[in-house]
């Protein structure tokens, strides 16, 4: 997988929400028709595709049928959540120890307890993989 970019504008982020909403890939036709109170141009729409496509945002999904022709479908190339990740690493500063301090800050956060046993399983089941592979 190519390199993404957290760096989006404000438009650029409203069709990402609208591809991870949905759920299915969509058109460009369809992302300005899904777009509620938005008066975007069909040449509008194709400049954020395509700097969404430049940043490996989306990918092209394949191709629908649209009245007599067809048009390429898109969806997001990563998850919210990984692109959450993404935007996060390249926000903060490049300390050996952030990742830790942000962990650290969710937890105190966090005031579910089968939430904290589910994380606790998980860093143990990834702790396990890597000394595995240290082998």
């Amino acid at each position: 997988m190519k390199k993404a970019s957290s760096r989006l504008t404000e438009s650029e982020r409203q069709v990402l929400n609208l591809l991870w909403d949905t759920k299915e890939p969509l058109t460009s036709s369809e992302i300005v028709a899904s777009c509620k109170g938005k008066t975007w141009k069909d040449s509008y729409i194709h400049i954020l595709i395509s700097s969404l496509l430049k940043k490996n945002m989306i990918e092209i999904a394949g191709f629908k049928r649209t009245t007599k022709n067809y048009a390429r479908s898109f969806k997001p190339s990563m998850t919210r959540e990984e692109y959450n990740i993404l935007e996060l690493k390249q926000n903060t500063t490049s300390s050996s120890d952030a990742l830790s301090r942000v962990f650290s800050a969710l937890l105190e956060e966090e005031t579910d307890s089968a939430v904290l046993d589910d994380l606790s399983q998980m860093l143990a089941e990834k702790k396990k993989k890597l000394a595995g592979r240290n082998y």
